[in-house]
């Protein structure tokens, strides 16, 4: 999923690297890092960064819980030109039985929060 905020990317890549920008992602009390860092949200979903690339993409190891196998989220950020940027969101390596209903309203909910956060 993509979403476009009319915002210049260094703005939004700001916002993401904020404790509200972070915890729109991961979940409350989680925040972004460098890669190897392992996060851990209060709902308890947790994972490991696994690639950080200042102002371009995060990727990171997401399980909904401990006992939940890990799936991988990659979030690249692009500026198609000065005054907007690019959000996508891609989430693979699902375990059977995951809904993808449920993940891309969670995503989405996630993108809407940092555009907000960016005005």
């Amino acid at each position: 999923m993509t979403r476009t905020i009319a915002q210049p990317l260094k703005k939004v890549w700001g916002v993401l690297m904020t404790k509200k920008g972070s915890e729109a992602l991961l979940g409350r009390g989680a925040m972004l890092g460098e890669k190897g860092q392992a996060w851990k949200a209060a709902d308890g979903r947790s994972g490991v960064i696994r690639s950080f690339h200042p102002l371009e993409q995060v990727r990171f190891w997401w399980r909904k819980d401990d006992d939940a196998p890990a799936s991988l989220v990659d979030l690249k950020v692009t500026a198609p030109d000065d005054d907007h940027t690019e959000l996508t969101v891609t989430h693979t390596r699902l375990a059977e039985g995951v809904d993808p209903a449920y993940l891309q309203g969670r995503w989405e909910v996630a993108l809407e929060r940092i555009e907000s956060d960016c005005f």
